[in-house]
């Protein structure tokens, strides 16, 4: 390694970086097929992937966000004439 110049060591560094991220590329798109298949079942056994979507979005959120949210959407469904 004493021979190596800086943009060798700093090349060989690049290569790997980019190699390890093309591996994680590659386990992610295998990983997005198989939720892919996930939401296919669900829908074969008669659930809505589309709800199942936005139901995994509010479990990520904060339950004082979730709430603030659906009250915002009560209040402009019911300006809208959607709510009785």
């Amino acid at each position: 390694m004493a021979n190596e110049s800086v943009e060798d060591v700093e090349a060989e560094q690049l290569r790997l970086l980019i190699e390890r991220i093309e591996r994680l590329e590659e386990e992610k798109a295998v990983l997005a097929d198989h939720v892919r298949e996930v939401y296919a079942e669900a829908k074969t056994t008669g659930f809505d992937p589309k709800i199942i979507r936005k139901v995994i979005r509010l479990r990520k959120m904060d339950p004082h966000d979730v709430d603030a949210e659906e009250t915002l959407i009560q209040v402009y469904k019911k300006a809208l004439g959607m709510m009785p």
